[in-house]
């Protein structure tokens, strides 16, 4: 490459640098970088229990797992529990949605469950860093909000499978989401 080229092509690499730095600089806290990634399961999981056809609601890929039903009531239960043990609050869910059937209470359960989580995700900092006892485990409460992010993202791996074996695309694959 003639160092003329050289030049210009290094000039404009370094062109999106200060954005990309401010960009990761506003993701280096725990805070800040977990919640975008909340909003995204969320979203999909919401998406997921919407789009699905309530006849599907019953589906279940192999005798031995949850039917999408109970998968979504079980994301919806824990989503609730987990947010609870974050924020040293009472879990105000006194429905067990992995119980429920029709997908009008799984969709209300999930937004639900997802409404309760939004506070526990605006938290301070400060307020992150603080040691709890969570699953008998000592942590801070971010550790717990990342453990429900996972978890949840867990789930939407299954949501996927469930989706794709009825012919659907999931949400996380539309245009769009």
């Amino acid at each position: 490459m003639k160092p003329r080229h050289l030049l210009l092509t290094l000039g404009l690499a370094a062109l999106p640098l200060p954005a990309a730095a401010q960009q990761m600089e506003e993701h280096s806290k725990g805070m800040a970088a977990v919640q975008p990634l909340y909003e995204t399961v969320k979203g999909w999981l919401i998406a997921s229990a919407e789009q699905m056809p309530e006849e599907n609601y019953s589906y279940r890929p192999t005798p031995e797992v949850r039917n999408f039903s109970e998968l979504m009531g079980h994301v919806a239960n824990t989503t609730f529990m987990f947010c609870a043990g974050a924020t040293g609050g009472d879990n105000p869910n006194s429905t067990d949605y992995e119980e429920v059937a029709s997908k009008a209470e799984i969709v209300e359960g999930i937004k639900a469950s997802f409404e309760y989580c939004d506070a526990a995700y605006q938290m301070s900092e400060a307020t992150a860093m603080e040691e709890i006892t969570f699953f008998r485990q000592t942590g801070s409460r971010l550790w717990v909000l990342m453990f429900n992010v996972a978890h949840n993202m867990e789930h939407y791996g299954n949501v996927v499978t469930y989706m794709r074996l009825n012919g659907m695309v999931p949400p996380s694959s539309q245009r769009g989401m």
